[in-house]
């Protein structure tokens, strides 16, 4: 499939499998490992979802300065190779068991990443931009796409075995070794880059780098620390420290205001004839916030259920075949002293202590009682993060589907725009809750664990929603956006991912304030339905500006 593509495709697509390896390897495990009352931190789901969020977001939001440093200072090889060596620094740093470590591993993380991701997106684009390559540049993409989803699949089984057999910290060492591998594998395609990893410079018109300092990102520093330190810090005397659920958020929050506000100021200040394509775009930012933080409950509500509510347990050659590969843990039907946990699983502590109490491991809590196996006796259940491999599995399996049922559209000139494509994309996923909300009650609000299939066809509805939506967005960043400020307009893209991945680990810390469970999936089907109502409300509008456009 390589031949009558660019040289560098296969050095890059296999850069990108790696470094994905080693980023969802990491975030597959990442709250198991905060909430671990032995190993870990001994968070509670709160704590462990807001942490979660704020990371998540930060990830996204430096890809915007990264991609600027690249285009006017550093060049597309130096980012990209500096990014890598910080993640996997910061992966290594992770399995470090010290909240200062841990804290500082993801500062690496964040920054690696912003260095990273939308550089070799970017560099990529550069072969294409060839006159021999262009009609392949939608192939390319999703070859391209697609070692992305190889390495999220197929990650999380290393990160299970290697969790079971060795503790955490080899876990999070063997996605530094994935990255650092990818940055390898990166340096080895250098004689097939050519000129294409230079940097750019400043072009006409674009906005000066201190003006980008000075009045997005000072603004937005200053913003935080006000956001954080308003009403105070959070304290166990004084829990009501914060306006938006914890102070994380407030500062996130915060920070976020001086940076909306200048992509507002942007339309205000646009010629007349980039108005409109500006305005929809800010409008297609804002809609796909609420997408985002519905689909970012992966890594932490939905790990929760896979972990408390859905029967893991294996038997015959599925236990044969796991117990040989390392990725089921034993656990035996026996009394002991254990972490305290209430009706609804919340780790009960007191003046931040976890509390302990003498009874079977908390895993047989919700067990069908003629499957609880005889006092003494032991299970397998397959590891939690396992989980972590079926959206990246269906994304594998459904794209060319997608691209097929597109093409077939195309050739009948039916083929939707890119607007009503997002619009669909959100219906879908909205729907995808609704197989949550099912799963509830078929298990009675957590009283009985449910198969794991109700997982497996929740991720394969809303992976639906996330191919329609995810690669139109940038898409449509690239066809609408006026040409002095197109770099802005990506940073926009990565923002509102940004704001919806802080949104979506404000909603999962709001998990264990719901008795009723089917509660909190109804709240991210509303907000869902919400997106998707104001979306097609909006299409006509942005369809009429994308056919202003000449473009689809």
């Amino acid at each position: 499939m390589w031949k009558s593509h660019p040289k560098a495709l296969p050095f890059l697509f296999l850069s990108e499998m790696w470094e994905r390896f080693g980023y969802y390897l990491m975030i597959g495990i990442f709250t198991l490992y905060l909430k671990d009352v032995e190993a870990g931190f001994a968070m509670t789901e709160k704590e462990a979802a807001d942490l979660y969020g704020t990371f998540i977001a930060l990830v996204f939001l430096t890809p915007f300065i990264g991609g600027l440093v690249a285009d006017r200072y550093l060049g597309y090889k130096n980012s990209i190779v500096i990014g890598g060596i910080l993640m996997g620094i910061g992966y290594f740093m992770m399995g470090i068991h010290n909240i200062t470590s841990l804290y500082i591993a993801m500062t690496f993380v964040i920054v690696g990443n912003g260095f990273f991701k939308p550089n070799i997106s970017t560099l990529l684009g550069n072969f294409y931009s060839e006159d021999q390559y262009k009609e392949k540049k939608d192939e390319g993409y999703n070859i391209f796409y697609m070692g992305i989803n190889v390495g999220a699949f197929i990650c999380n089984f290393f990160g299970a075995a290697l969790q079971i057999m060795l503790g955490w910290q080899y876990a999070f060492m063997a996605a530094g070794v994935g990255m650092f591998v990818g940055v390898i594998v990166f340096l080895m395609g250098t004689k097939h880059y050519g000129n294409k990893t230079d940097k750019k410079g400043t072009q006409e018109g674009d906005m000066p780098f201190y003006k980008i300092v000075l009045f997005i990102l000072l603004p937005s520093i200053v913003f935080g620390v006000i956001g954080w330190m308003l009403k105070g810090v959070a304290s166990e005397t004084n829990l009501d420290s914060y306006v938006f659920g914890s102070d994380s958020t407030d500062a996130f929050i915060f920070a976020c205001i001086p940076v909306i506000f200048f992509y507002g100021s942007l339309y205000f200040k646009a010629k007349v004839e980039d108005k409109r394509p500006i305005g929809a775009l800010l409008s297609i930012f804002a809609v796909v916030i609420l997408f985002w933080a519905v689909f970012k409950l992966n890594g932490s509500a939905l790990t929760t259920w896979a972990d408390r509510y859905t029967d893991k347990e294996i038997s015959g050659t599925t236990k044969t075949v796991f117990n040989g590969l390392k990725l089921a843990k034993e656990v035996e039907y026996k009394k002991a002293s254990t972490e305290l946990y209430d009706e609804s699983f919340r780790l009960q502590k007191v003046n931040g202590e976890v509390q302990k109490v003498e009874d079977y491991p908390i895993y047989f809590r919700n067990v069908k009682k003629e499957k609880l196996p005889t006092e003494g006796a032991t299970i397998s259940v397959w590891a939690t993060n396992l989980s972590q491999s079926i959206n990246p599995g269906w994304v594998i399996i459904l794209t060319p589907l997608v691209v097929a049922f597109f093409t077939f559209l195309r050739s009948r000139k039916k083929e939707p725009s890119t607007p009503t494509k997002i619009a669909f994309g959100l219906l879908i996923s909205a729907l995808s809750v609704l197989v949550m909300v099912a799963a509830v009650h078929i298990g009675g609000n957590g009283s009985e664990k449910v198969s794991v299939w109700w997982l497996v066809a929740n991720y394969g509805v809303i992976t639906i929603g996330e191919l329609f939506l995810s690669p139109m967005g940038l898409s449509v960043v690239s066809k609408l956006s006026p040409t002095n400020i197109t770099s802005l307009m990506m940073g926009g893209w990565f923002l509102s991912t940004s704001i919806g991945n802080k949104l979506s680990g404000v909603l999962a810390s709001m998990w264990d304030t719901y008795e009723d469970k089917a509660d909190f999936f109804w709240v991210n089907f509303s907000l869902l339905m919400f997106a998707t109502l104001l979306m097609f409300a909006l299409l006509k509008q942005l369809n009429k500006v994308m056919k202003e456009k000449g473009i689809n």
